[in-house]
């Protein structure tokens, strides 16, 4: 690189440790009310009433503790833990409801090597409400207590008596893969019928894992029968083009009678509830989690956020029980990592809930399986990577080399084609039709150089796409970067990351910028722009995940590699009058 390239380099560098020290100060984060201790649910404009005991109170430890109901009356919790080969389920009285799952597979974090992994995976963690508790009028939840007991090794059932004589019943039963059967039965033993009002079941709340874990990773999806629905914190923030803030909601609906599933996530983990029945209608509310402790965070010393998370739940009309008779709505309950080849085993296409539908998710599940089947081979997923770049770029190697010598003929016939700019400088029009017919008798193909980037558009969103929700590369090395699903973090200057797989891509972008030949009719100041443009594309991906960035910075050596090695000697001395500066008298 010159030295003017170094230069702007230097400086887009100084920018980017500026960037962040300044956009906290200009825009600093807000603090979130936390609730009150004893804080008593209220009842939505809707009329349900959430079972919603405050996660702020249960500090005590487990079967000790006492936490609010939801009609503000102090109960004793009484909790259940069943655990399997896969996780540890932990049941409590309050809701009848599956507290949380810690995955015995899974750690909390992805810690360096010198760092303890002491701590699991939690769904669900720190969510106001149970998952698969219900949400109903006072009728239907009374005092939001149940009583819990074991069947056999394998089963947890929870039930209540309500004052109408309904009996409702929840029984939990594990299975493998974790994979939860789970039945939710109103018993009426009376000699009339009694009506349960429409009600929802609460499949789970998103929230994060660690304190680190960004926002824009949770959310909740559901399934028609023909295509998912992907709701995520863009839309409930709402903002204006994507970017300037708008009208933040705060509770999402759909469906009409058609749900097939519906699902919480973050980036990693889900929670499916798959009815044997299509349910009426999902609904998704974002809420308050309870506020970090400073255990969590260590010896931070930034204020403690109170994180959101997002709680969905399927949503039931109202139905009529006879006397005597059992109204049953059995489902199965998915709550582990999103490992597609373990869900693509599931029915119903719960394998949607990793985002690989549509055209660029056609890229990612291909780049996955490809991940997966080098691994598979012995090949670290680093390594794997660029063995899976490599491959793109020879089989693409025809139509980039293609393109590059067009690249070349148009670089050497510069001069020619500056001589026809001057000559018809006044006339825009008649030098844009001497330059197309130049180009033409040349051979020149002016959108040659912008097929290979075309073509890498959707690998390269595919990528990232699978870098989002792929657990598999969760906690893989290579080189320096311990985790391929994160940034590359070696140090920190002044609290900012210094990550050097994104440093190195935009070095090689900035290179292969200056190799490449100006466009026909670009002045000199839009090509200094072409050129230092990759500076930016460094900015927007300085945070992107270590996967992703070696792909890029192994696609810009090619790349180099491949200008370098072609060759064009199809280049003659240009006939075309036009082209020859006129002599002066």
């Amino acid at each position: 690189m010159d030295r003017k390239s170094l230069i702007v380099l230097a400086a887009a560098f100084a920018i980017l440790l500026a960037w962040m020290p300044l956009t906290n100060k200009l825009f600093p984060p807000k603090l979130l009310p936390v609730q009150p201790t004893n804080a008593v649910a209220g009842v939505s404009s809707n009329g349900i009433t959430p079972l919603r005991p405050d996660p702020n109170v249960n500090v005590t430890p487990v079967n000790t503790g006492f936490r609010p109901e939801n009609v503000g009356v102090l109960v004793k919790e009484e909790t259940l833990t069943l655990e399997n080969e896969d996780a540890r389920y932990v049941f409590t009285s309050t809701g009848g409801g599956l507290k949380h799952v810690s995955l015995k597979k899974y750690p909390e974090s992805v810690a360096k090597k010198d760092d303890k992994k002491d701590k699991l995976a939690n769904l669900n963690a720190k969510a106001p409400v149970p998952a698969l508790s219900l949400m109903g009028p006072d009728s239907l939840i009374g005092d939001g207590v149940y009583q819990l007991s074991t069947v056999g090794s394998t089963t947890v059932r929870a039930e209540k008596l309500l004052q109408s004589g309904l009996r409702i019943i929840k029984e939990y039963q594990l299975s493998t893969n974790y994979l939860i059967k789970f039945n939710l039965k109103f018993e009426n033993r009376t000699r009339e019928a009694i009506q349960v009002p429409a009600r929802e079941i609460i499949i789970g709340t998103a929230t994060p894992i660690g304190v680190h874990n960004e926002a824009m990773y949770l959310g909740l999806d559901w399934y028609n029968g023909s295509a998912a629905e992907h709701i995520t914190e863009s839309w409930f923030a709402n903002r204006t083009l994507g970017c300037f803030p708008g009208q933040a909601r705060t509770e999402y609906s759909g469906g009409a009678s058609n749900v097939v599933w519906a699902a919480v996530h973050n980036q990693f983990f889900t929670m499916i509830a798959v009815p044997q029945q299509p349910a009426d209608r999902v609904m998704g509310r974002q809420i308050q989690l309870a506020a970090p402790t400073k255990e969590d965070i260590g010896t931070q010393s930034s204020p403690l956020l109170q994180p959101l998370g997002y709680q969905t739940s399927l949503a039931y009309n109202e139905v009529t029980v006879p006397a005597n008779q059992i109204f049953v709505t059995p489902m199965d309950v998915f709550a582990g990592p999103k490992e597609y080849n373990l869900l693509a085993r599931l029915h119903r296409e719960v394998d949607l809930v990793m985002g690989f539908d549509g055209f660029i998710g056609f890229f990612a599940k291909s780049l996955l399986l490809s991940l997966n089947g080098l691994h598979a081979l012995g090949f670290g997923y680093g390594l794997a990577i660029i063995i899976i770049t490599i491959t793109i770029k020879l089989i693409f190697w025809p139509l980039s080399a293609s393109s590059t010598r067009s690249m070349k003929r148009m670089q050497k016939l510069q001069p020619q084609m500056k001589a026809i700019q001057d000559k018809y400088k006044d006339e825009p029009t008649k030098m844009q039709g001497k330059l197309s017919e130049f180009m033409k008798e040349n051979k020149i193909n002016p959108v040659a150089g912008c097929l290979p980037m075309i073509i890498q558009i959707p690998v390269f969103f595919g990528f990232y796409r699978m870098l989002q929700a792929a657990i598999e590369l969760r906690g893989a090395s290579f080189l320096w970067a311990h985790d391929l699903s994160s940034p590359d973090t070696i140090a920190t200057i002044a609290g900012f990351p210094i990550n050097p797989f994104p440093l190195l891509m935009g070095a090689t972008m900035l290179w292969q910028a200056q190799l490449t030949p100006a466009s026909p009719g670009m002045d000199a100041g839009q090509q200094r722009i072409m050129k230092y443009m990759p500076l930016m594309m460094m900015v927007f991906l300085y945070n992107f995940s270590a996967g992703l960035t070696i792909y890029w910075t192994v696609q810009n050596i090619l790349s180099i590699a491949q200008m370098k090695l072609t060759r064009d000697k199809s280049v003659t001395t240009p006939a075309h009058p036009a082209a020859r500066p006129s002599k002066k008298p």
